[in-house]
């Protein structure tokens, strides 16, 4: 505790990074706030039964999560951030198979500059098909026609589409400068704030259901567990030993510049949460394609895939986890670069010929290790659904949604990757001390 104590101290003594933490603090909570504006023209008594609409589970409880609620409240930041990652997708899939991103790709800085501004326009044209379309299925999903003040005639749709465009591209524009002055990544950290404005409505609603205070501390537990789980699967990598040709210096001494063995990271899990954000995507077209139908066999399809609780649902939304984690891992993953980033830099693999060779051997550790991992993301990905069934425990829908899927590894994700931010921070800074004073010395 002492230590962790020193640690915050330590952090709160460097300007700079105290400086970005505030700025990133500030920020959220403008994101947070705009999250409860609802739009002009909208009565928000009334938004009661969209709200039910988007607990029952799904594609749409998933929607109002990455928003943290704003899509079941009609506000301004309903689309939230989701058609820019949308963008970001698509670009990248893209880029597999357009020369001129790839292109692009290969610039360094300015080619990531402009397929930043690439996805930017993207996700301007996505929302403009999204606003309008979100706005007409609120009243499918159950809102009241007296809602809408104004009714819904062109002096509603389009100054409201105009609003739900702008609020993404706010959106877009706080996790930008949340990345680029701030501490974390800015995008995940506004996605992951919305999953957690979530989380105590979810866990007191448990803890009133079930009345056990020795219960709900054997769910905490459990829950600490996938945790420690996600974290595993989020850090695991597999090292593949790499050595380096002795180079010459100065022309007369031998010396072996990277002396050292160094290695080459695989990660156990490196398509990250994406394949299970693909798979949900998909989940939602079994149901969709069964309601054209009205015969019993279609009916049954609809009751089989109608929540992410369902037995079928799971074993599908497994299936494709698996199949998406190698697509998206062969695409994130690209074995022929590192072989040859590794001739260029004179690096070998022992026992493996540089190029082609080196290439295959890396497809074939990628193979064996996206496997276990792949069945590693099934089993968090499903484990909600299993809480929910277990006997003893029945826990309730939206505090088992926590327990895995996507919301827990974009905590845990996120969670990492800004604490590690903040950790290069105390390391640089008591290097630069060790550069001034000729010794260690604490952070001041």
């Amino acid at each position: 505790m002492k230590k962790f104590i020193e640690t915050l101290t330590n952090v709160w003594k460097i300007e700079e990074l105290r400086n970005r933490i505030i700025l990133t603090i500030g920020i959220l909570l403008v994101y947070r706030f705009g999250a409860h504006i609802i739009l002009p023209g909208i009565d928000a008594k009334q938004l009661s039964s969209l709200t039910q609409k988007t607990s029952e589970g799904g594609l749409l409880d998933i929607l109002n999560a990455f928003t943290g609620g704003a899509f079941a409240k009609a506000s301004v930041f309903a689309l939230g951030i989701m058609p820019y990652i949308s963008a970001s997708i698509v670009v990248q899939l893209m880029g597999i198979a357009i020369p001129y991103l790839q292109k692009l790709q290969q610039e360094g800085e300015s080619g990531r500059r402009r397929i930043n501004q690439i996805t930017r326009w993207l996700t301007i044209a996505i929302c403009i098909v999204q606003a309008p379309a979100y706005l007409y299925s609120i009243s499918a999903l159950g809102v009241p026609e007296e809602a809408f003040i104004q009714g819904k005639g062109l002096g509603f749709i389009i100054p409201s589409v105009i609003i739900l465009v702008t609020g993404t591209i706010f959106a877009m524009w706080l996790g930008e400068k949340i990345t680029d002055k701030g501490v974390g990544n800015g995008i995940s950290l506004l996605i992951m704030v919305g999953i957690i404005a979530r989380m105590p409505h979810a866990f007191f609603g448990e803890m009133n259901r079930v009345h056990s205070p020795m219960i709900v501390i054997v769910e905490i537990l459990l829950w600490l567990l996938v945790i420690l789980g996600c974290i595993f699967l989020t850090l695991a990598v597999r090292q593949i030993p790499v050595q380096y040709a002795r180079r010459t210096t100065g022309g007369q001494v031998e010396k072996n510049i990277f002396g050292a063995r160094q290695y080459i990271p695989l990660k156990l899990n490196s398509a990250g949460v994406m394949p299970i954000i693909f798979a949900q995507a998909i989940m939602f077209v079994p149901a969709a394609l069964a309601g054209l139908s009205k015969s019993d066999w279609a009916l049954s399809i609809q009751n089989a895939f109608r929540s992410p609780f369902e037995f079928w649902y799971n074993v599908l939304f497994g299936f494709l986890i698996i199949i998406f984690t190698y697509f998206y891992t062969a695409i994130t993953v690209p074995s022929n670069k590192m072989a040859d980033d590794l001739k260029r830099n004179g690096g070998f693999i022992p026992g493996v010929k540089p190029g082609q060779e080196t290439s295959d051997y890396l497809d074939k550790i990628m193979s064996l290790i996206t496997f276990p991992g792949s069945l590693f993301l099934v089993a968090i990905a499903v484990l909600p659904a299993v809480v929910n069934k277990l006997p003893l425990l029945e826990i309730d829908q939206q505090w088992a949604l926590f327990y895995g899927g996507t919301s827990l590894l974009i905590l845990v994700g996120v969670a990492i990757d800004t604490m590690q931010q903040v950790n290069s921070y105390l390391l640089n800074r008591h290097y630069d001390g060790l550069m001034k004073t000729g010794k260690n010395r604490k952070v001041s």
